[in-house]
C-alpha cells in the first residue's frame, strides 16, 4: 500500500493558494478542471517532495479541491478522504469485507472503492497501474452510504 494524498474542499482557490503555495511554501504539481463534473482539483507537495511527487513514485500529497457550485462546509465536510494505491483492489475489498467491513463505493471499474474507518474517515482505494478487468460480484454491486 503506498499513501497517494490527503483530499480537502476549499470554497476560494486564490484564498488557498495564498496560504498553502505562498505561505506554507507548497509547490503546486498538478491542476485538473472538469466541466463535466464541474470541479478543479489542485495537488500541491512540500518542497522537499516535489521531484519526487512528480515522478512516478508520486510523494505524498494534498489535493485541493474547488466546487464550482457554491457549497457551504460544515462538521469537517470540507474534510474529504485519504487515498492509498494498492495492490490488488479486488483482493484487498474482499479482505475487508471478510471482517466486516462495508465497501461503500465498490471497484466496480477494477480502479476505485471507496470504505470508512471506525470513526467514519474516508478512505478512497486506487488500484496500482491499469484497471483490473471488471468483475463480479464488484460490477454489479450497489453503492453503499456515503463516502
Amino acid at each position: 500500500m503506498q499513501y497517494l494524498h490527503t483530499m480537502v474542499r476549499i470554497s476560494d482557490i486564490d484564498d488557498s493558494l495564498r496560504f498553502y503555495r505562498d505561505l506554507l511554501g507548497m509547490e503546486e504539481i498538478n491542476r485538473h478542471d472538469s466541466e463535466k463534473g464541474r470541479f478543479t482539483l489542485i495537488f500541491l507537495a512540500a518542497p522537499a517532495d516535489g521531484d519526487r511527487a512528480r515522478s512516478s513514485d508520486r510523494a505524498p500529497m494534498l489535493e485541493l479541491t474547488y466546487n464550482w457550485d457554491p457549497e457551504t462546509y460544515s462538521g469537517g465536510r470540507n474534510f474529504g478522504h485519504l487515498a492509498y494505491r494498492v495492490d490488488d483492489i479486488y483482493g484487498l475489498c474482499q479482505h475487508l469485507m471478510d471482517h466486516g467491513v462495508t465497501i461503500n463505493r465498490p471497484p466496480r471499474d477494477g480502479h476505485m472503492a471507496f470504505v470508512k474507518s471506525p470513526d467514519g474517515i474516508s478512505v478512497e482505494l486506487l488500484q496500482s497501474g491499469d484497471a483490473l478487468p471488471a468483475r463480479e460480484p464488484w460490477a454489479s454491486m450497489a453503492n453503499t452510504g456515503s463516502w
